[in-house]
């Protein structure tokens, strides 16, 4: 099989480097670093759109920007899960259906970035939620728990047409909740259903290997631990295929350190008839 595509998921956590300061220049950083991977197409997690605390830079555009080089431009989503920052439930907003339309507001979510043309995007919002996380008492204390607000999340697909065949990439990032997660990730497969395959899954899906292939139904492409960088001891971050024809083949697959981010980002590289 000839190489097809050379695909990477990274969570860039908005930028922020060892100190933990989000600005223009460290989001730089990261883009350059993340352009070194060399891929086709990239998705990626925590990215900031037009927010103070990262210098209301449309980080997605100037990541494009980064990726293109000296080369044509690159295809490239923001899909936005909140409106305003996350962390605090008195920042930000649900970003409604609408979001796409709406370029000037300061957002928080995912982007999907591509070499190659794209014939069509979408998108998918999973609603705000509670959820339940034990909190440690003191020694002999036993534990209780909390119902904690979670952040909506989003998830974006492209139907990427490489020079030999349409490839649809999918990407989000799921709750902290591990039962949460597995629920959504069910609900991105389903909607994801009718795309044309082969299909990626790409992204931090905030849920071990272990607990990702049953509820996705697709092929992991890599287990290797990727959280926390840069000592990992748990893999949250994956590229699934769903590939019912072997349509496409995974010839190398590999972790990589991304500037500062606390996740390492998993490339991969597919070959096809």
């Amino acid at each position: 099989m000839p190489p097809l595509l050379a695909v990477a998921t990274a969570n860039a956590a908005s930028g922020r480097d060892r100190r933990g300061v989000v600005d223009a220049a460290s989001w730089g950083r990261w883009a350059t670093a993340a352009a070194a991977l060399g891929v086709d197409v990239l998705a990626v997690q925590e990215v900031d759109h037009l927010l103070p605390r990262s210098g209301a830079v449309d980080q997605t555009a100037a990541l494009a920007e980064t990726l293109r080089g000296d080369g044509p431009p690159w295809h490239a989503r923001f899909a936005a899960a909140v409106h305003g920052t996350p962390g605090s439930a008195s920042t930000f907003r649900p970003a409604g259906d609408d979001a796409h339309d709406r370029p000037g507001e300061p957002s928080y979510g995912v982007a999907l970035l591509s070499r190659h043309p794209v014939t069509h995007w979408r998108e998918l919002r999973l609603g705000p939620s509670r959820v339940r996380l034990p909190v440690p008492l003191p020694p002999g204390a036993g534990r209780r728990v909390l119902w904690v607000p979670d952040e909506p999340r989003v998830a974006v697909a492209a139907v990427v047409a490489t020079p030999t065949r349409e490839v649809s990439v999918v990407t989000t990032h799921l709750s902290f909740s591990p039962l949460r997660a597995r629920d959504q990730l069910r609900e991105v497969v389903r909607w994801c259903s009718d795309l044309p395959r082969p299909l990626l899954l790409l992204g931090d899906l905030n849920l071990p290997g272990r607990l990702v292939v049953g509820p996705a139904g697709m092929a992991p492409a890599l287990r290797e631990p990727t959280h926390p960088a840069p000592r990992p001891r748990v893999q949250l971050d994956h590229v699934l295929v769903d590939d019912p024809a072997g349509a496409v083949a995974v010839t190398a697959a590999a972790t990589r350190r991304v500037a500062d981010s606390d996740h390492l980002a998993v490339r991969v590289v597919l070959a096809g008839a």
